[in-house]
């Protein structure tokens, strides 16, 4: 009786029976929804930190969630092109990805990176099933447009980047159907075209796009920053669309953060209920953001 007593008065004891309290709404409240999270930046790279995602994605899927995992792969692309003696061209900061590029490019995504994902959330006791968007046909693209400006003319010139795309449709049939047994889909984001052939997309592009087809209670999107920082360097944790808009406008938002952010914006128009643009570094950040009220991130809503 008097070790129980000891038990129930010990701080640790405590604390972690009044964070799962603190959790006890959200595991209510979203049993039965999906979480689509993009998985990249560094800490891929990083065992402990994979680890620590995976047992984040296990949990989630142990309390009823259905999580929906989307990686990128950039790094270790620019790693086997070098090793394989590929030449990259980049256009404005964009790798131009011509026919040998693409194939290296699927050759590591929807192989290597995938099954170790795959082997990752396994080990933390999931039942991770690996792919990418050409299976199922789940996921459609189109060739994407880019222009550049001119720095001389500033005149807006077209840019071919060879076998890169965007998402033109997603048929969410195979993702439920992998979630509804009790798997967790691991997704690289390839997909064929509608002229059959393959493209590349953008991981954060492909993750938005799935989060809007499924209506998924969250998007989250795992980056090497702390989120979206005010001209103070302090994190700004809820934003709306027309924030955004102003925020670009000022030059607060900018650089990299653009194109994530407009990510946000595009799942949250096309059926997502919130966006969070979060650091994939801190160890069980996406839990510490959903799970408890203080946040660790931007969220973004309509």
């Amino acid at each position: 009786m008097a070790q129980a007593m000891d038990k129930s008065s010990d701080p640790q004891m405590l604390a972690k029976a009044q964070t799962l309290i603190e959790a006890l709404p959200y595991f209510q409240r979203y049993a039965g929804r999906s979480f689509v999270v993009k998985y990249g930046g560094h800490a891929m790279g990083d065992p402990e930190a994979a680890q620590d995602f995976a047992e984040d994605i296990v949990l989630l899927k142990a309390v009823g969630i259905n999580p929906v995992v989307v990686h990128g792969g950039g790094p270790q692309i620019g790693a086997m092109l070098k090793k394989l003696g590929v030449e990259s061209q980049f256009v404005d900061g964009l790798r131009v990805t011509d026919k040998a590029t693409a194939e290296v490019a699927e050759m590591v995504l929807s192989g290597a990176i995938n099954k170790e994902l795959v082997g990752w959330v396994n080990a933390a006791g999931g039942k991770a099933i690996g792919l990418s968007g050409k299976d199922a046909r789940m996921v459609t693209a189109t060739k994407v447009a880019r222009t550049v400006k001119d720095p001389e003319s500033n005149i807006e010139q077209a840019v071919d980047l060879g076998f890169v795309g965007e998402p033109t449709s997603v048929d969410t049939s195979v993702l439920n159907t992998i979630s509804a047994a009790g798997m967790i889909p691991i997704v690289a984001p390839i997909a064929s075209g509608e002229d059959g052939q393959t493209y590349n997309i953008n991981a954060d592009t492909m993750a938005g796009a799935i989060a809007a087809a499924l209506g998924a209670a969250r998007l989250f999107l795992l980056t090497d920053v702390a989120g979206v920082l005010d001209k103070q360097g302090q994190l700004l944790t809820n934003l709306r669309p027309a924030d955004i808009a102003a925020l670009r406008e000022d030059g607060t938002i900018r650089g990299g953060m653009i194109p994530k952010l407009e990510t946000c914006v595009h799942a949250v128009e096309g059926g997502c209920e919130a966006a969070v643009v979060l650091d994939g570094r801190v160890p069980h950040a996406m839990l510490l953001e959903f799970f408890t009220s203080q946040g660790a991130g931007t969220l973004v809503s309509a």
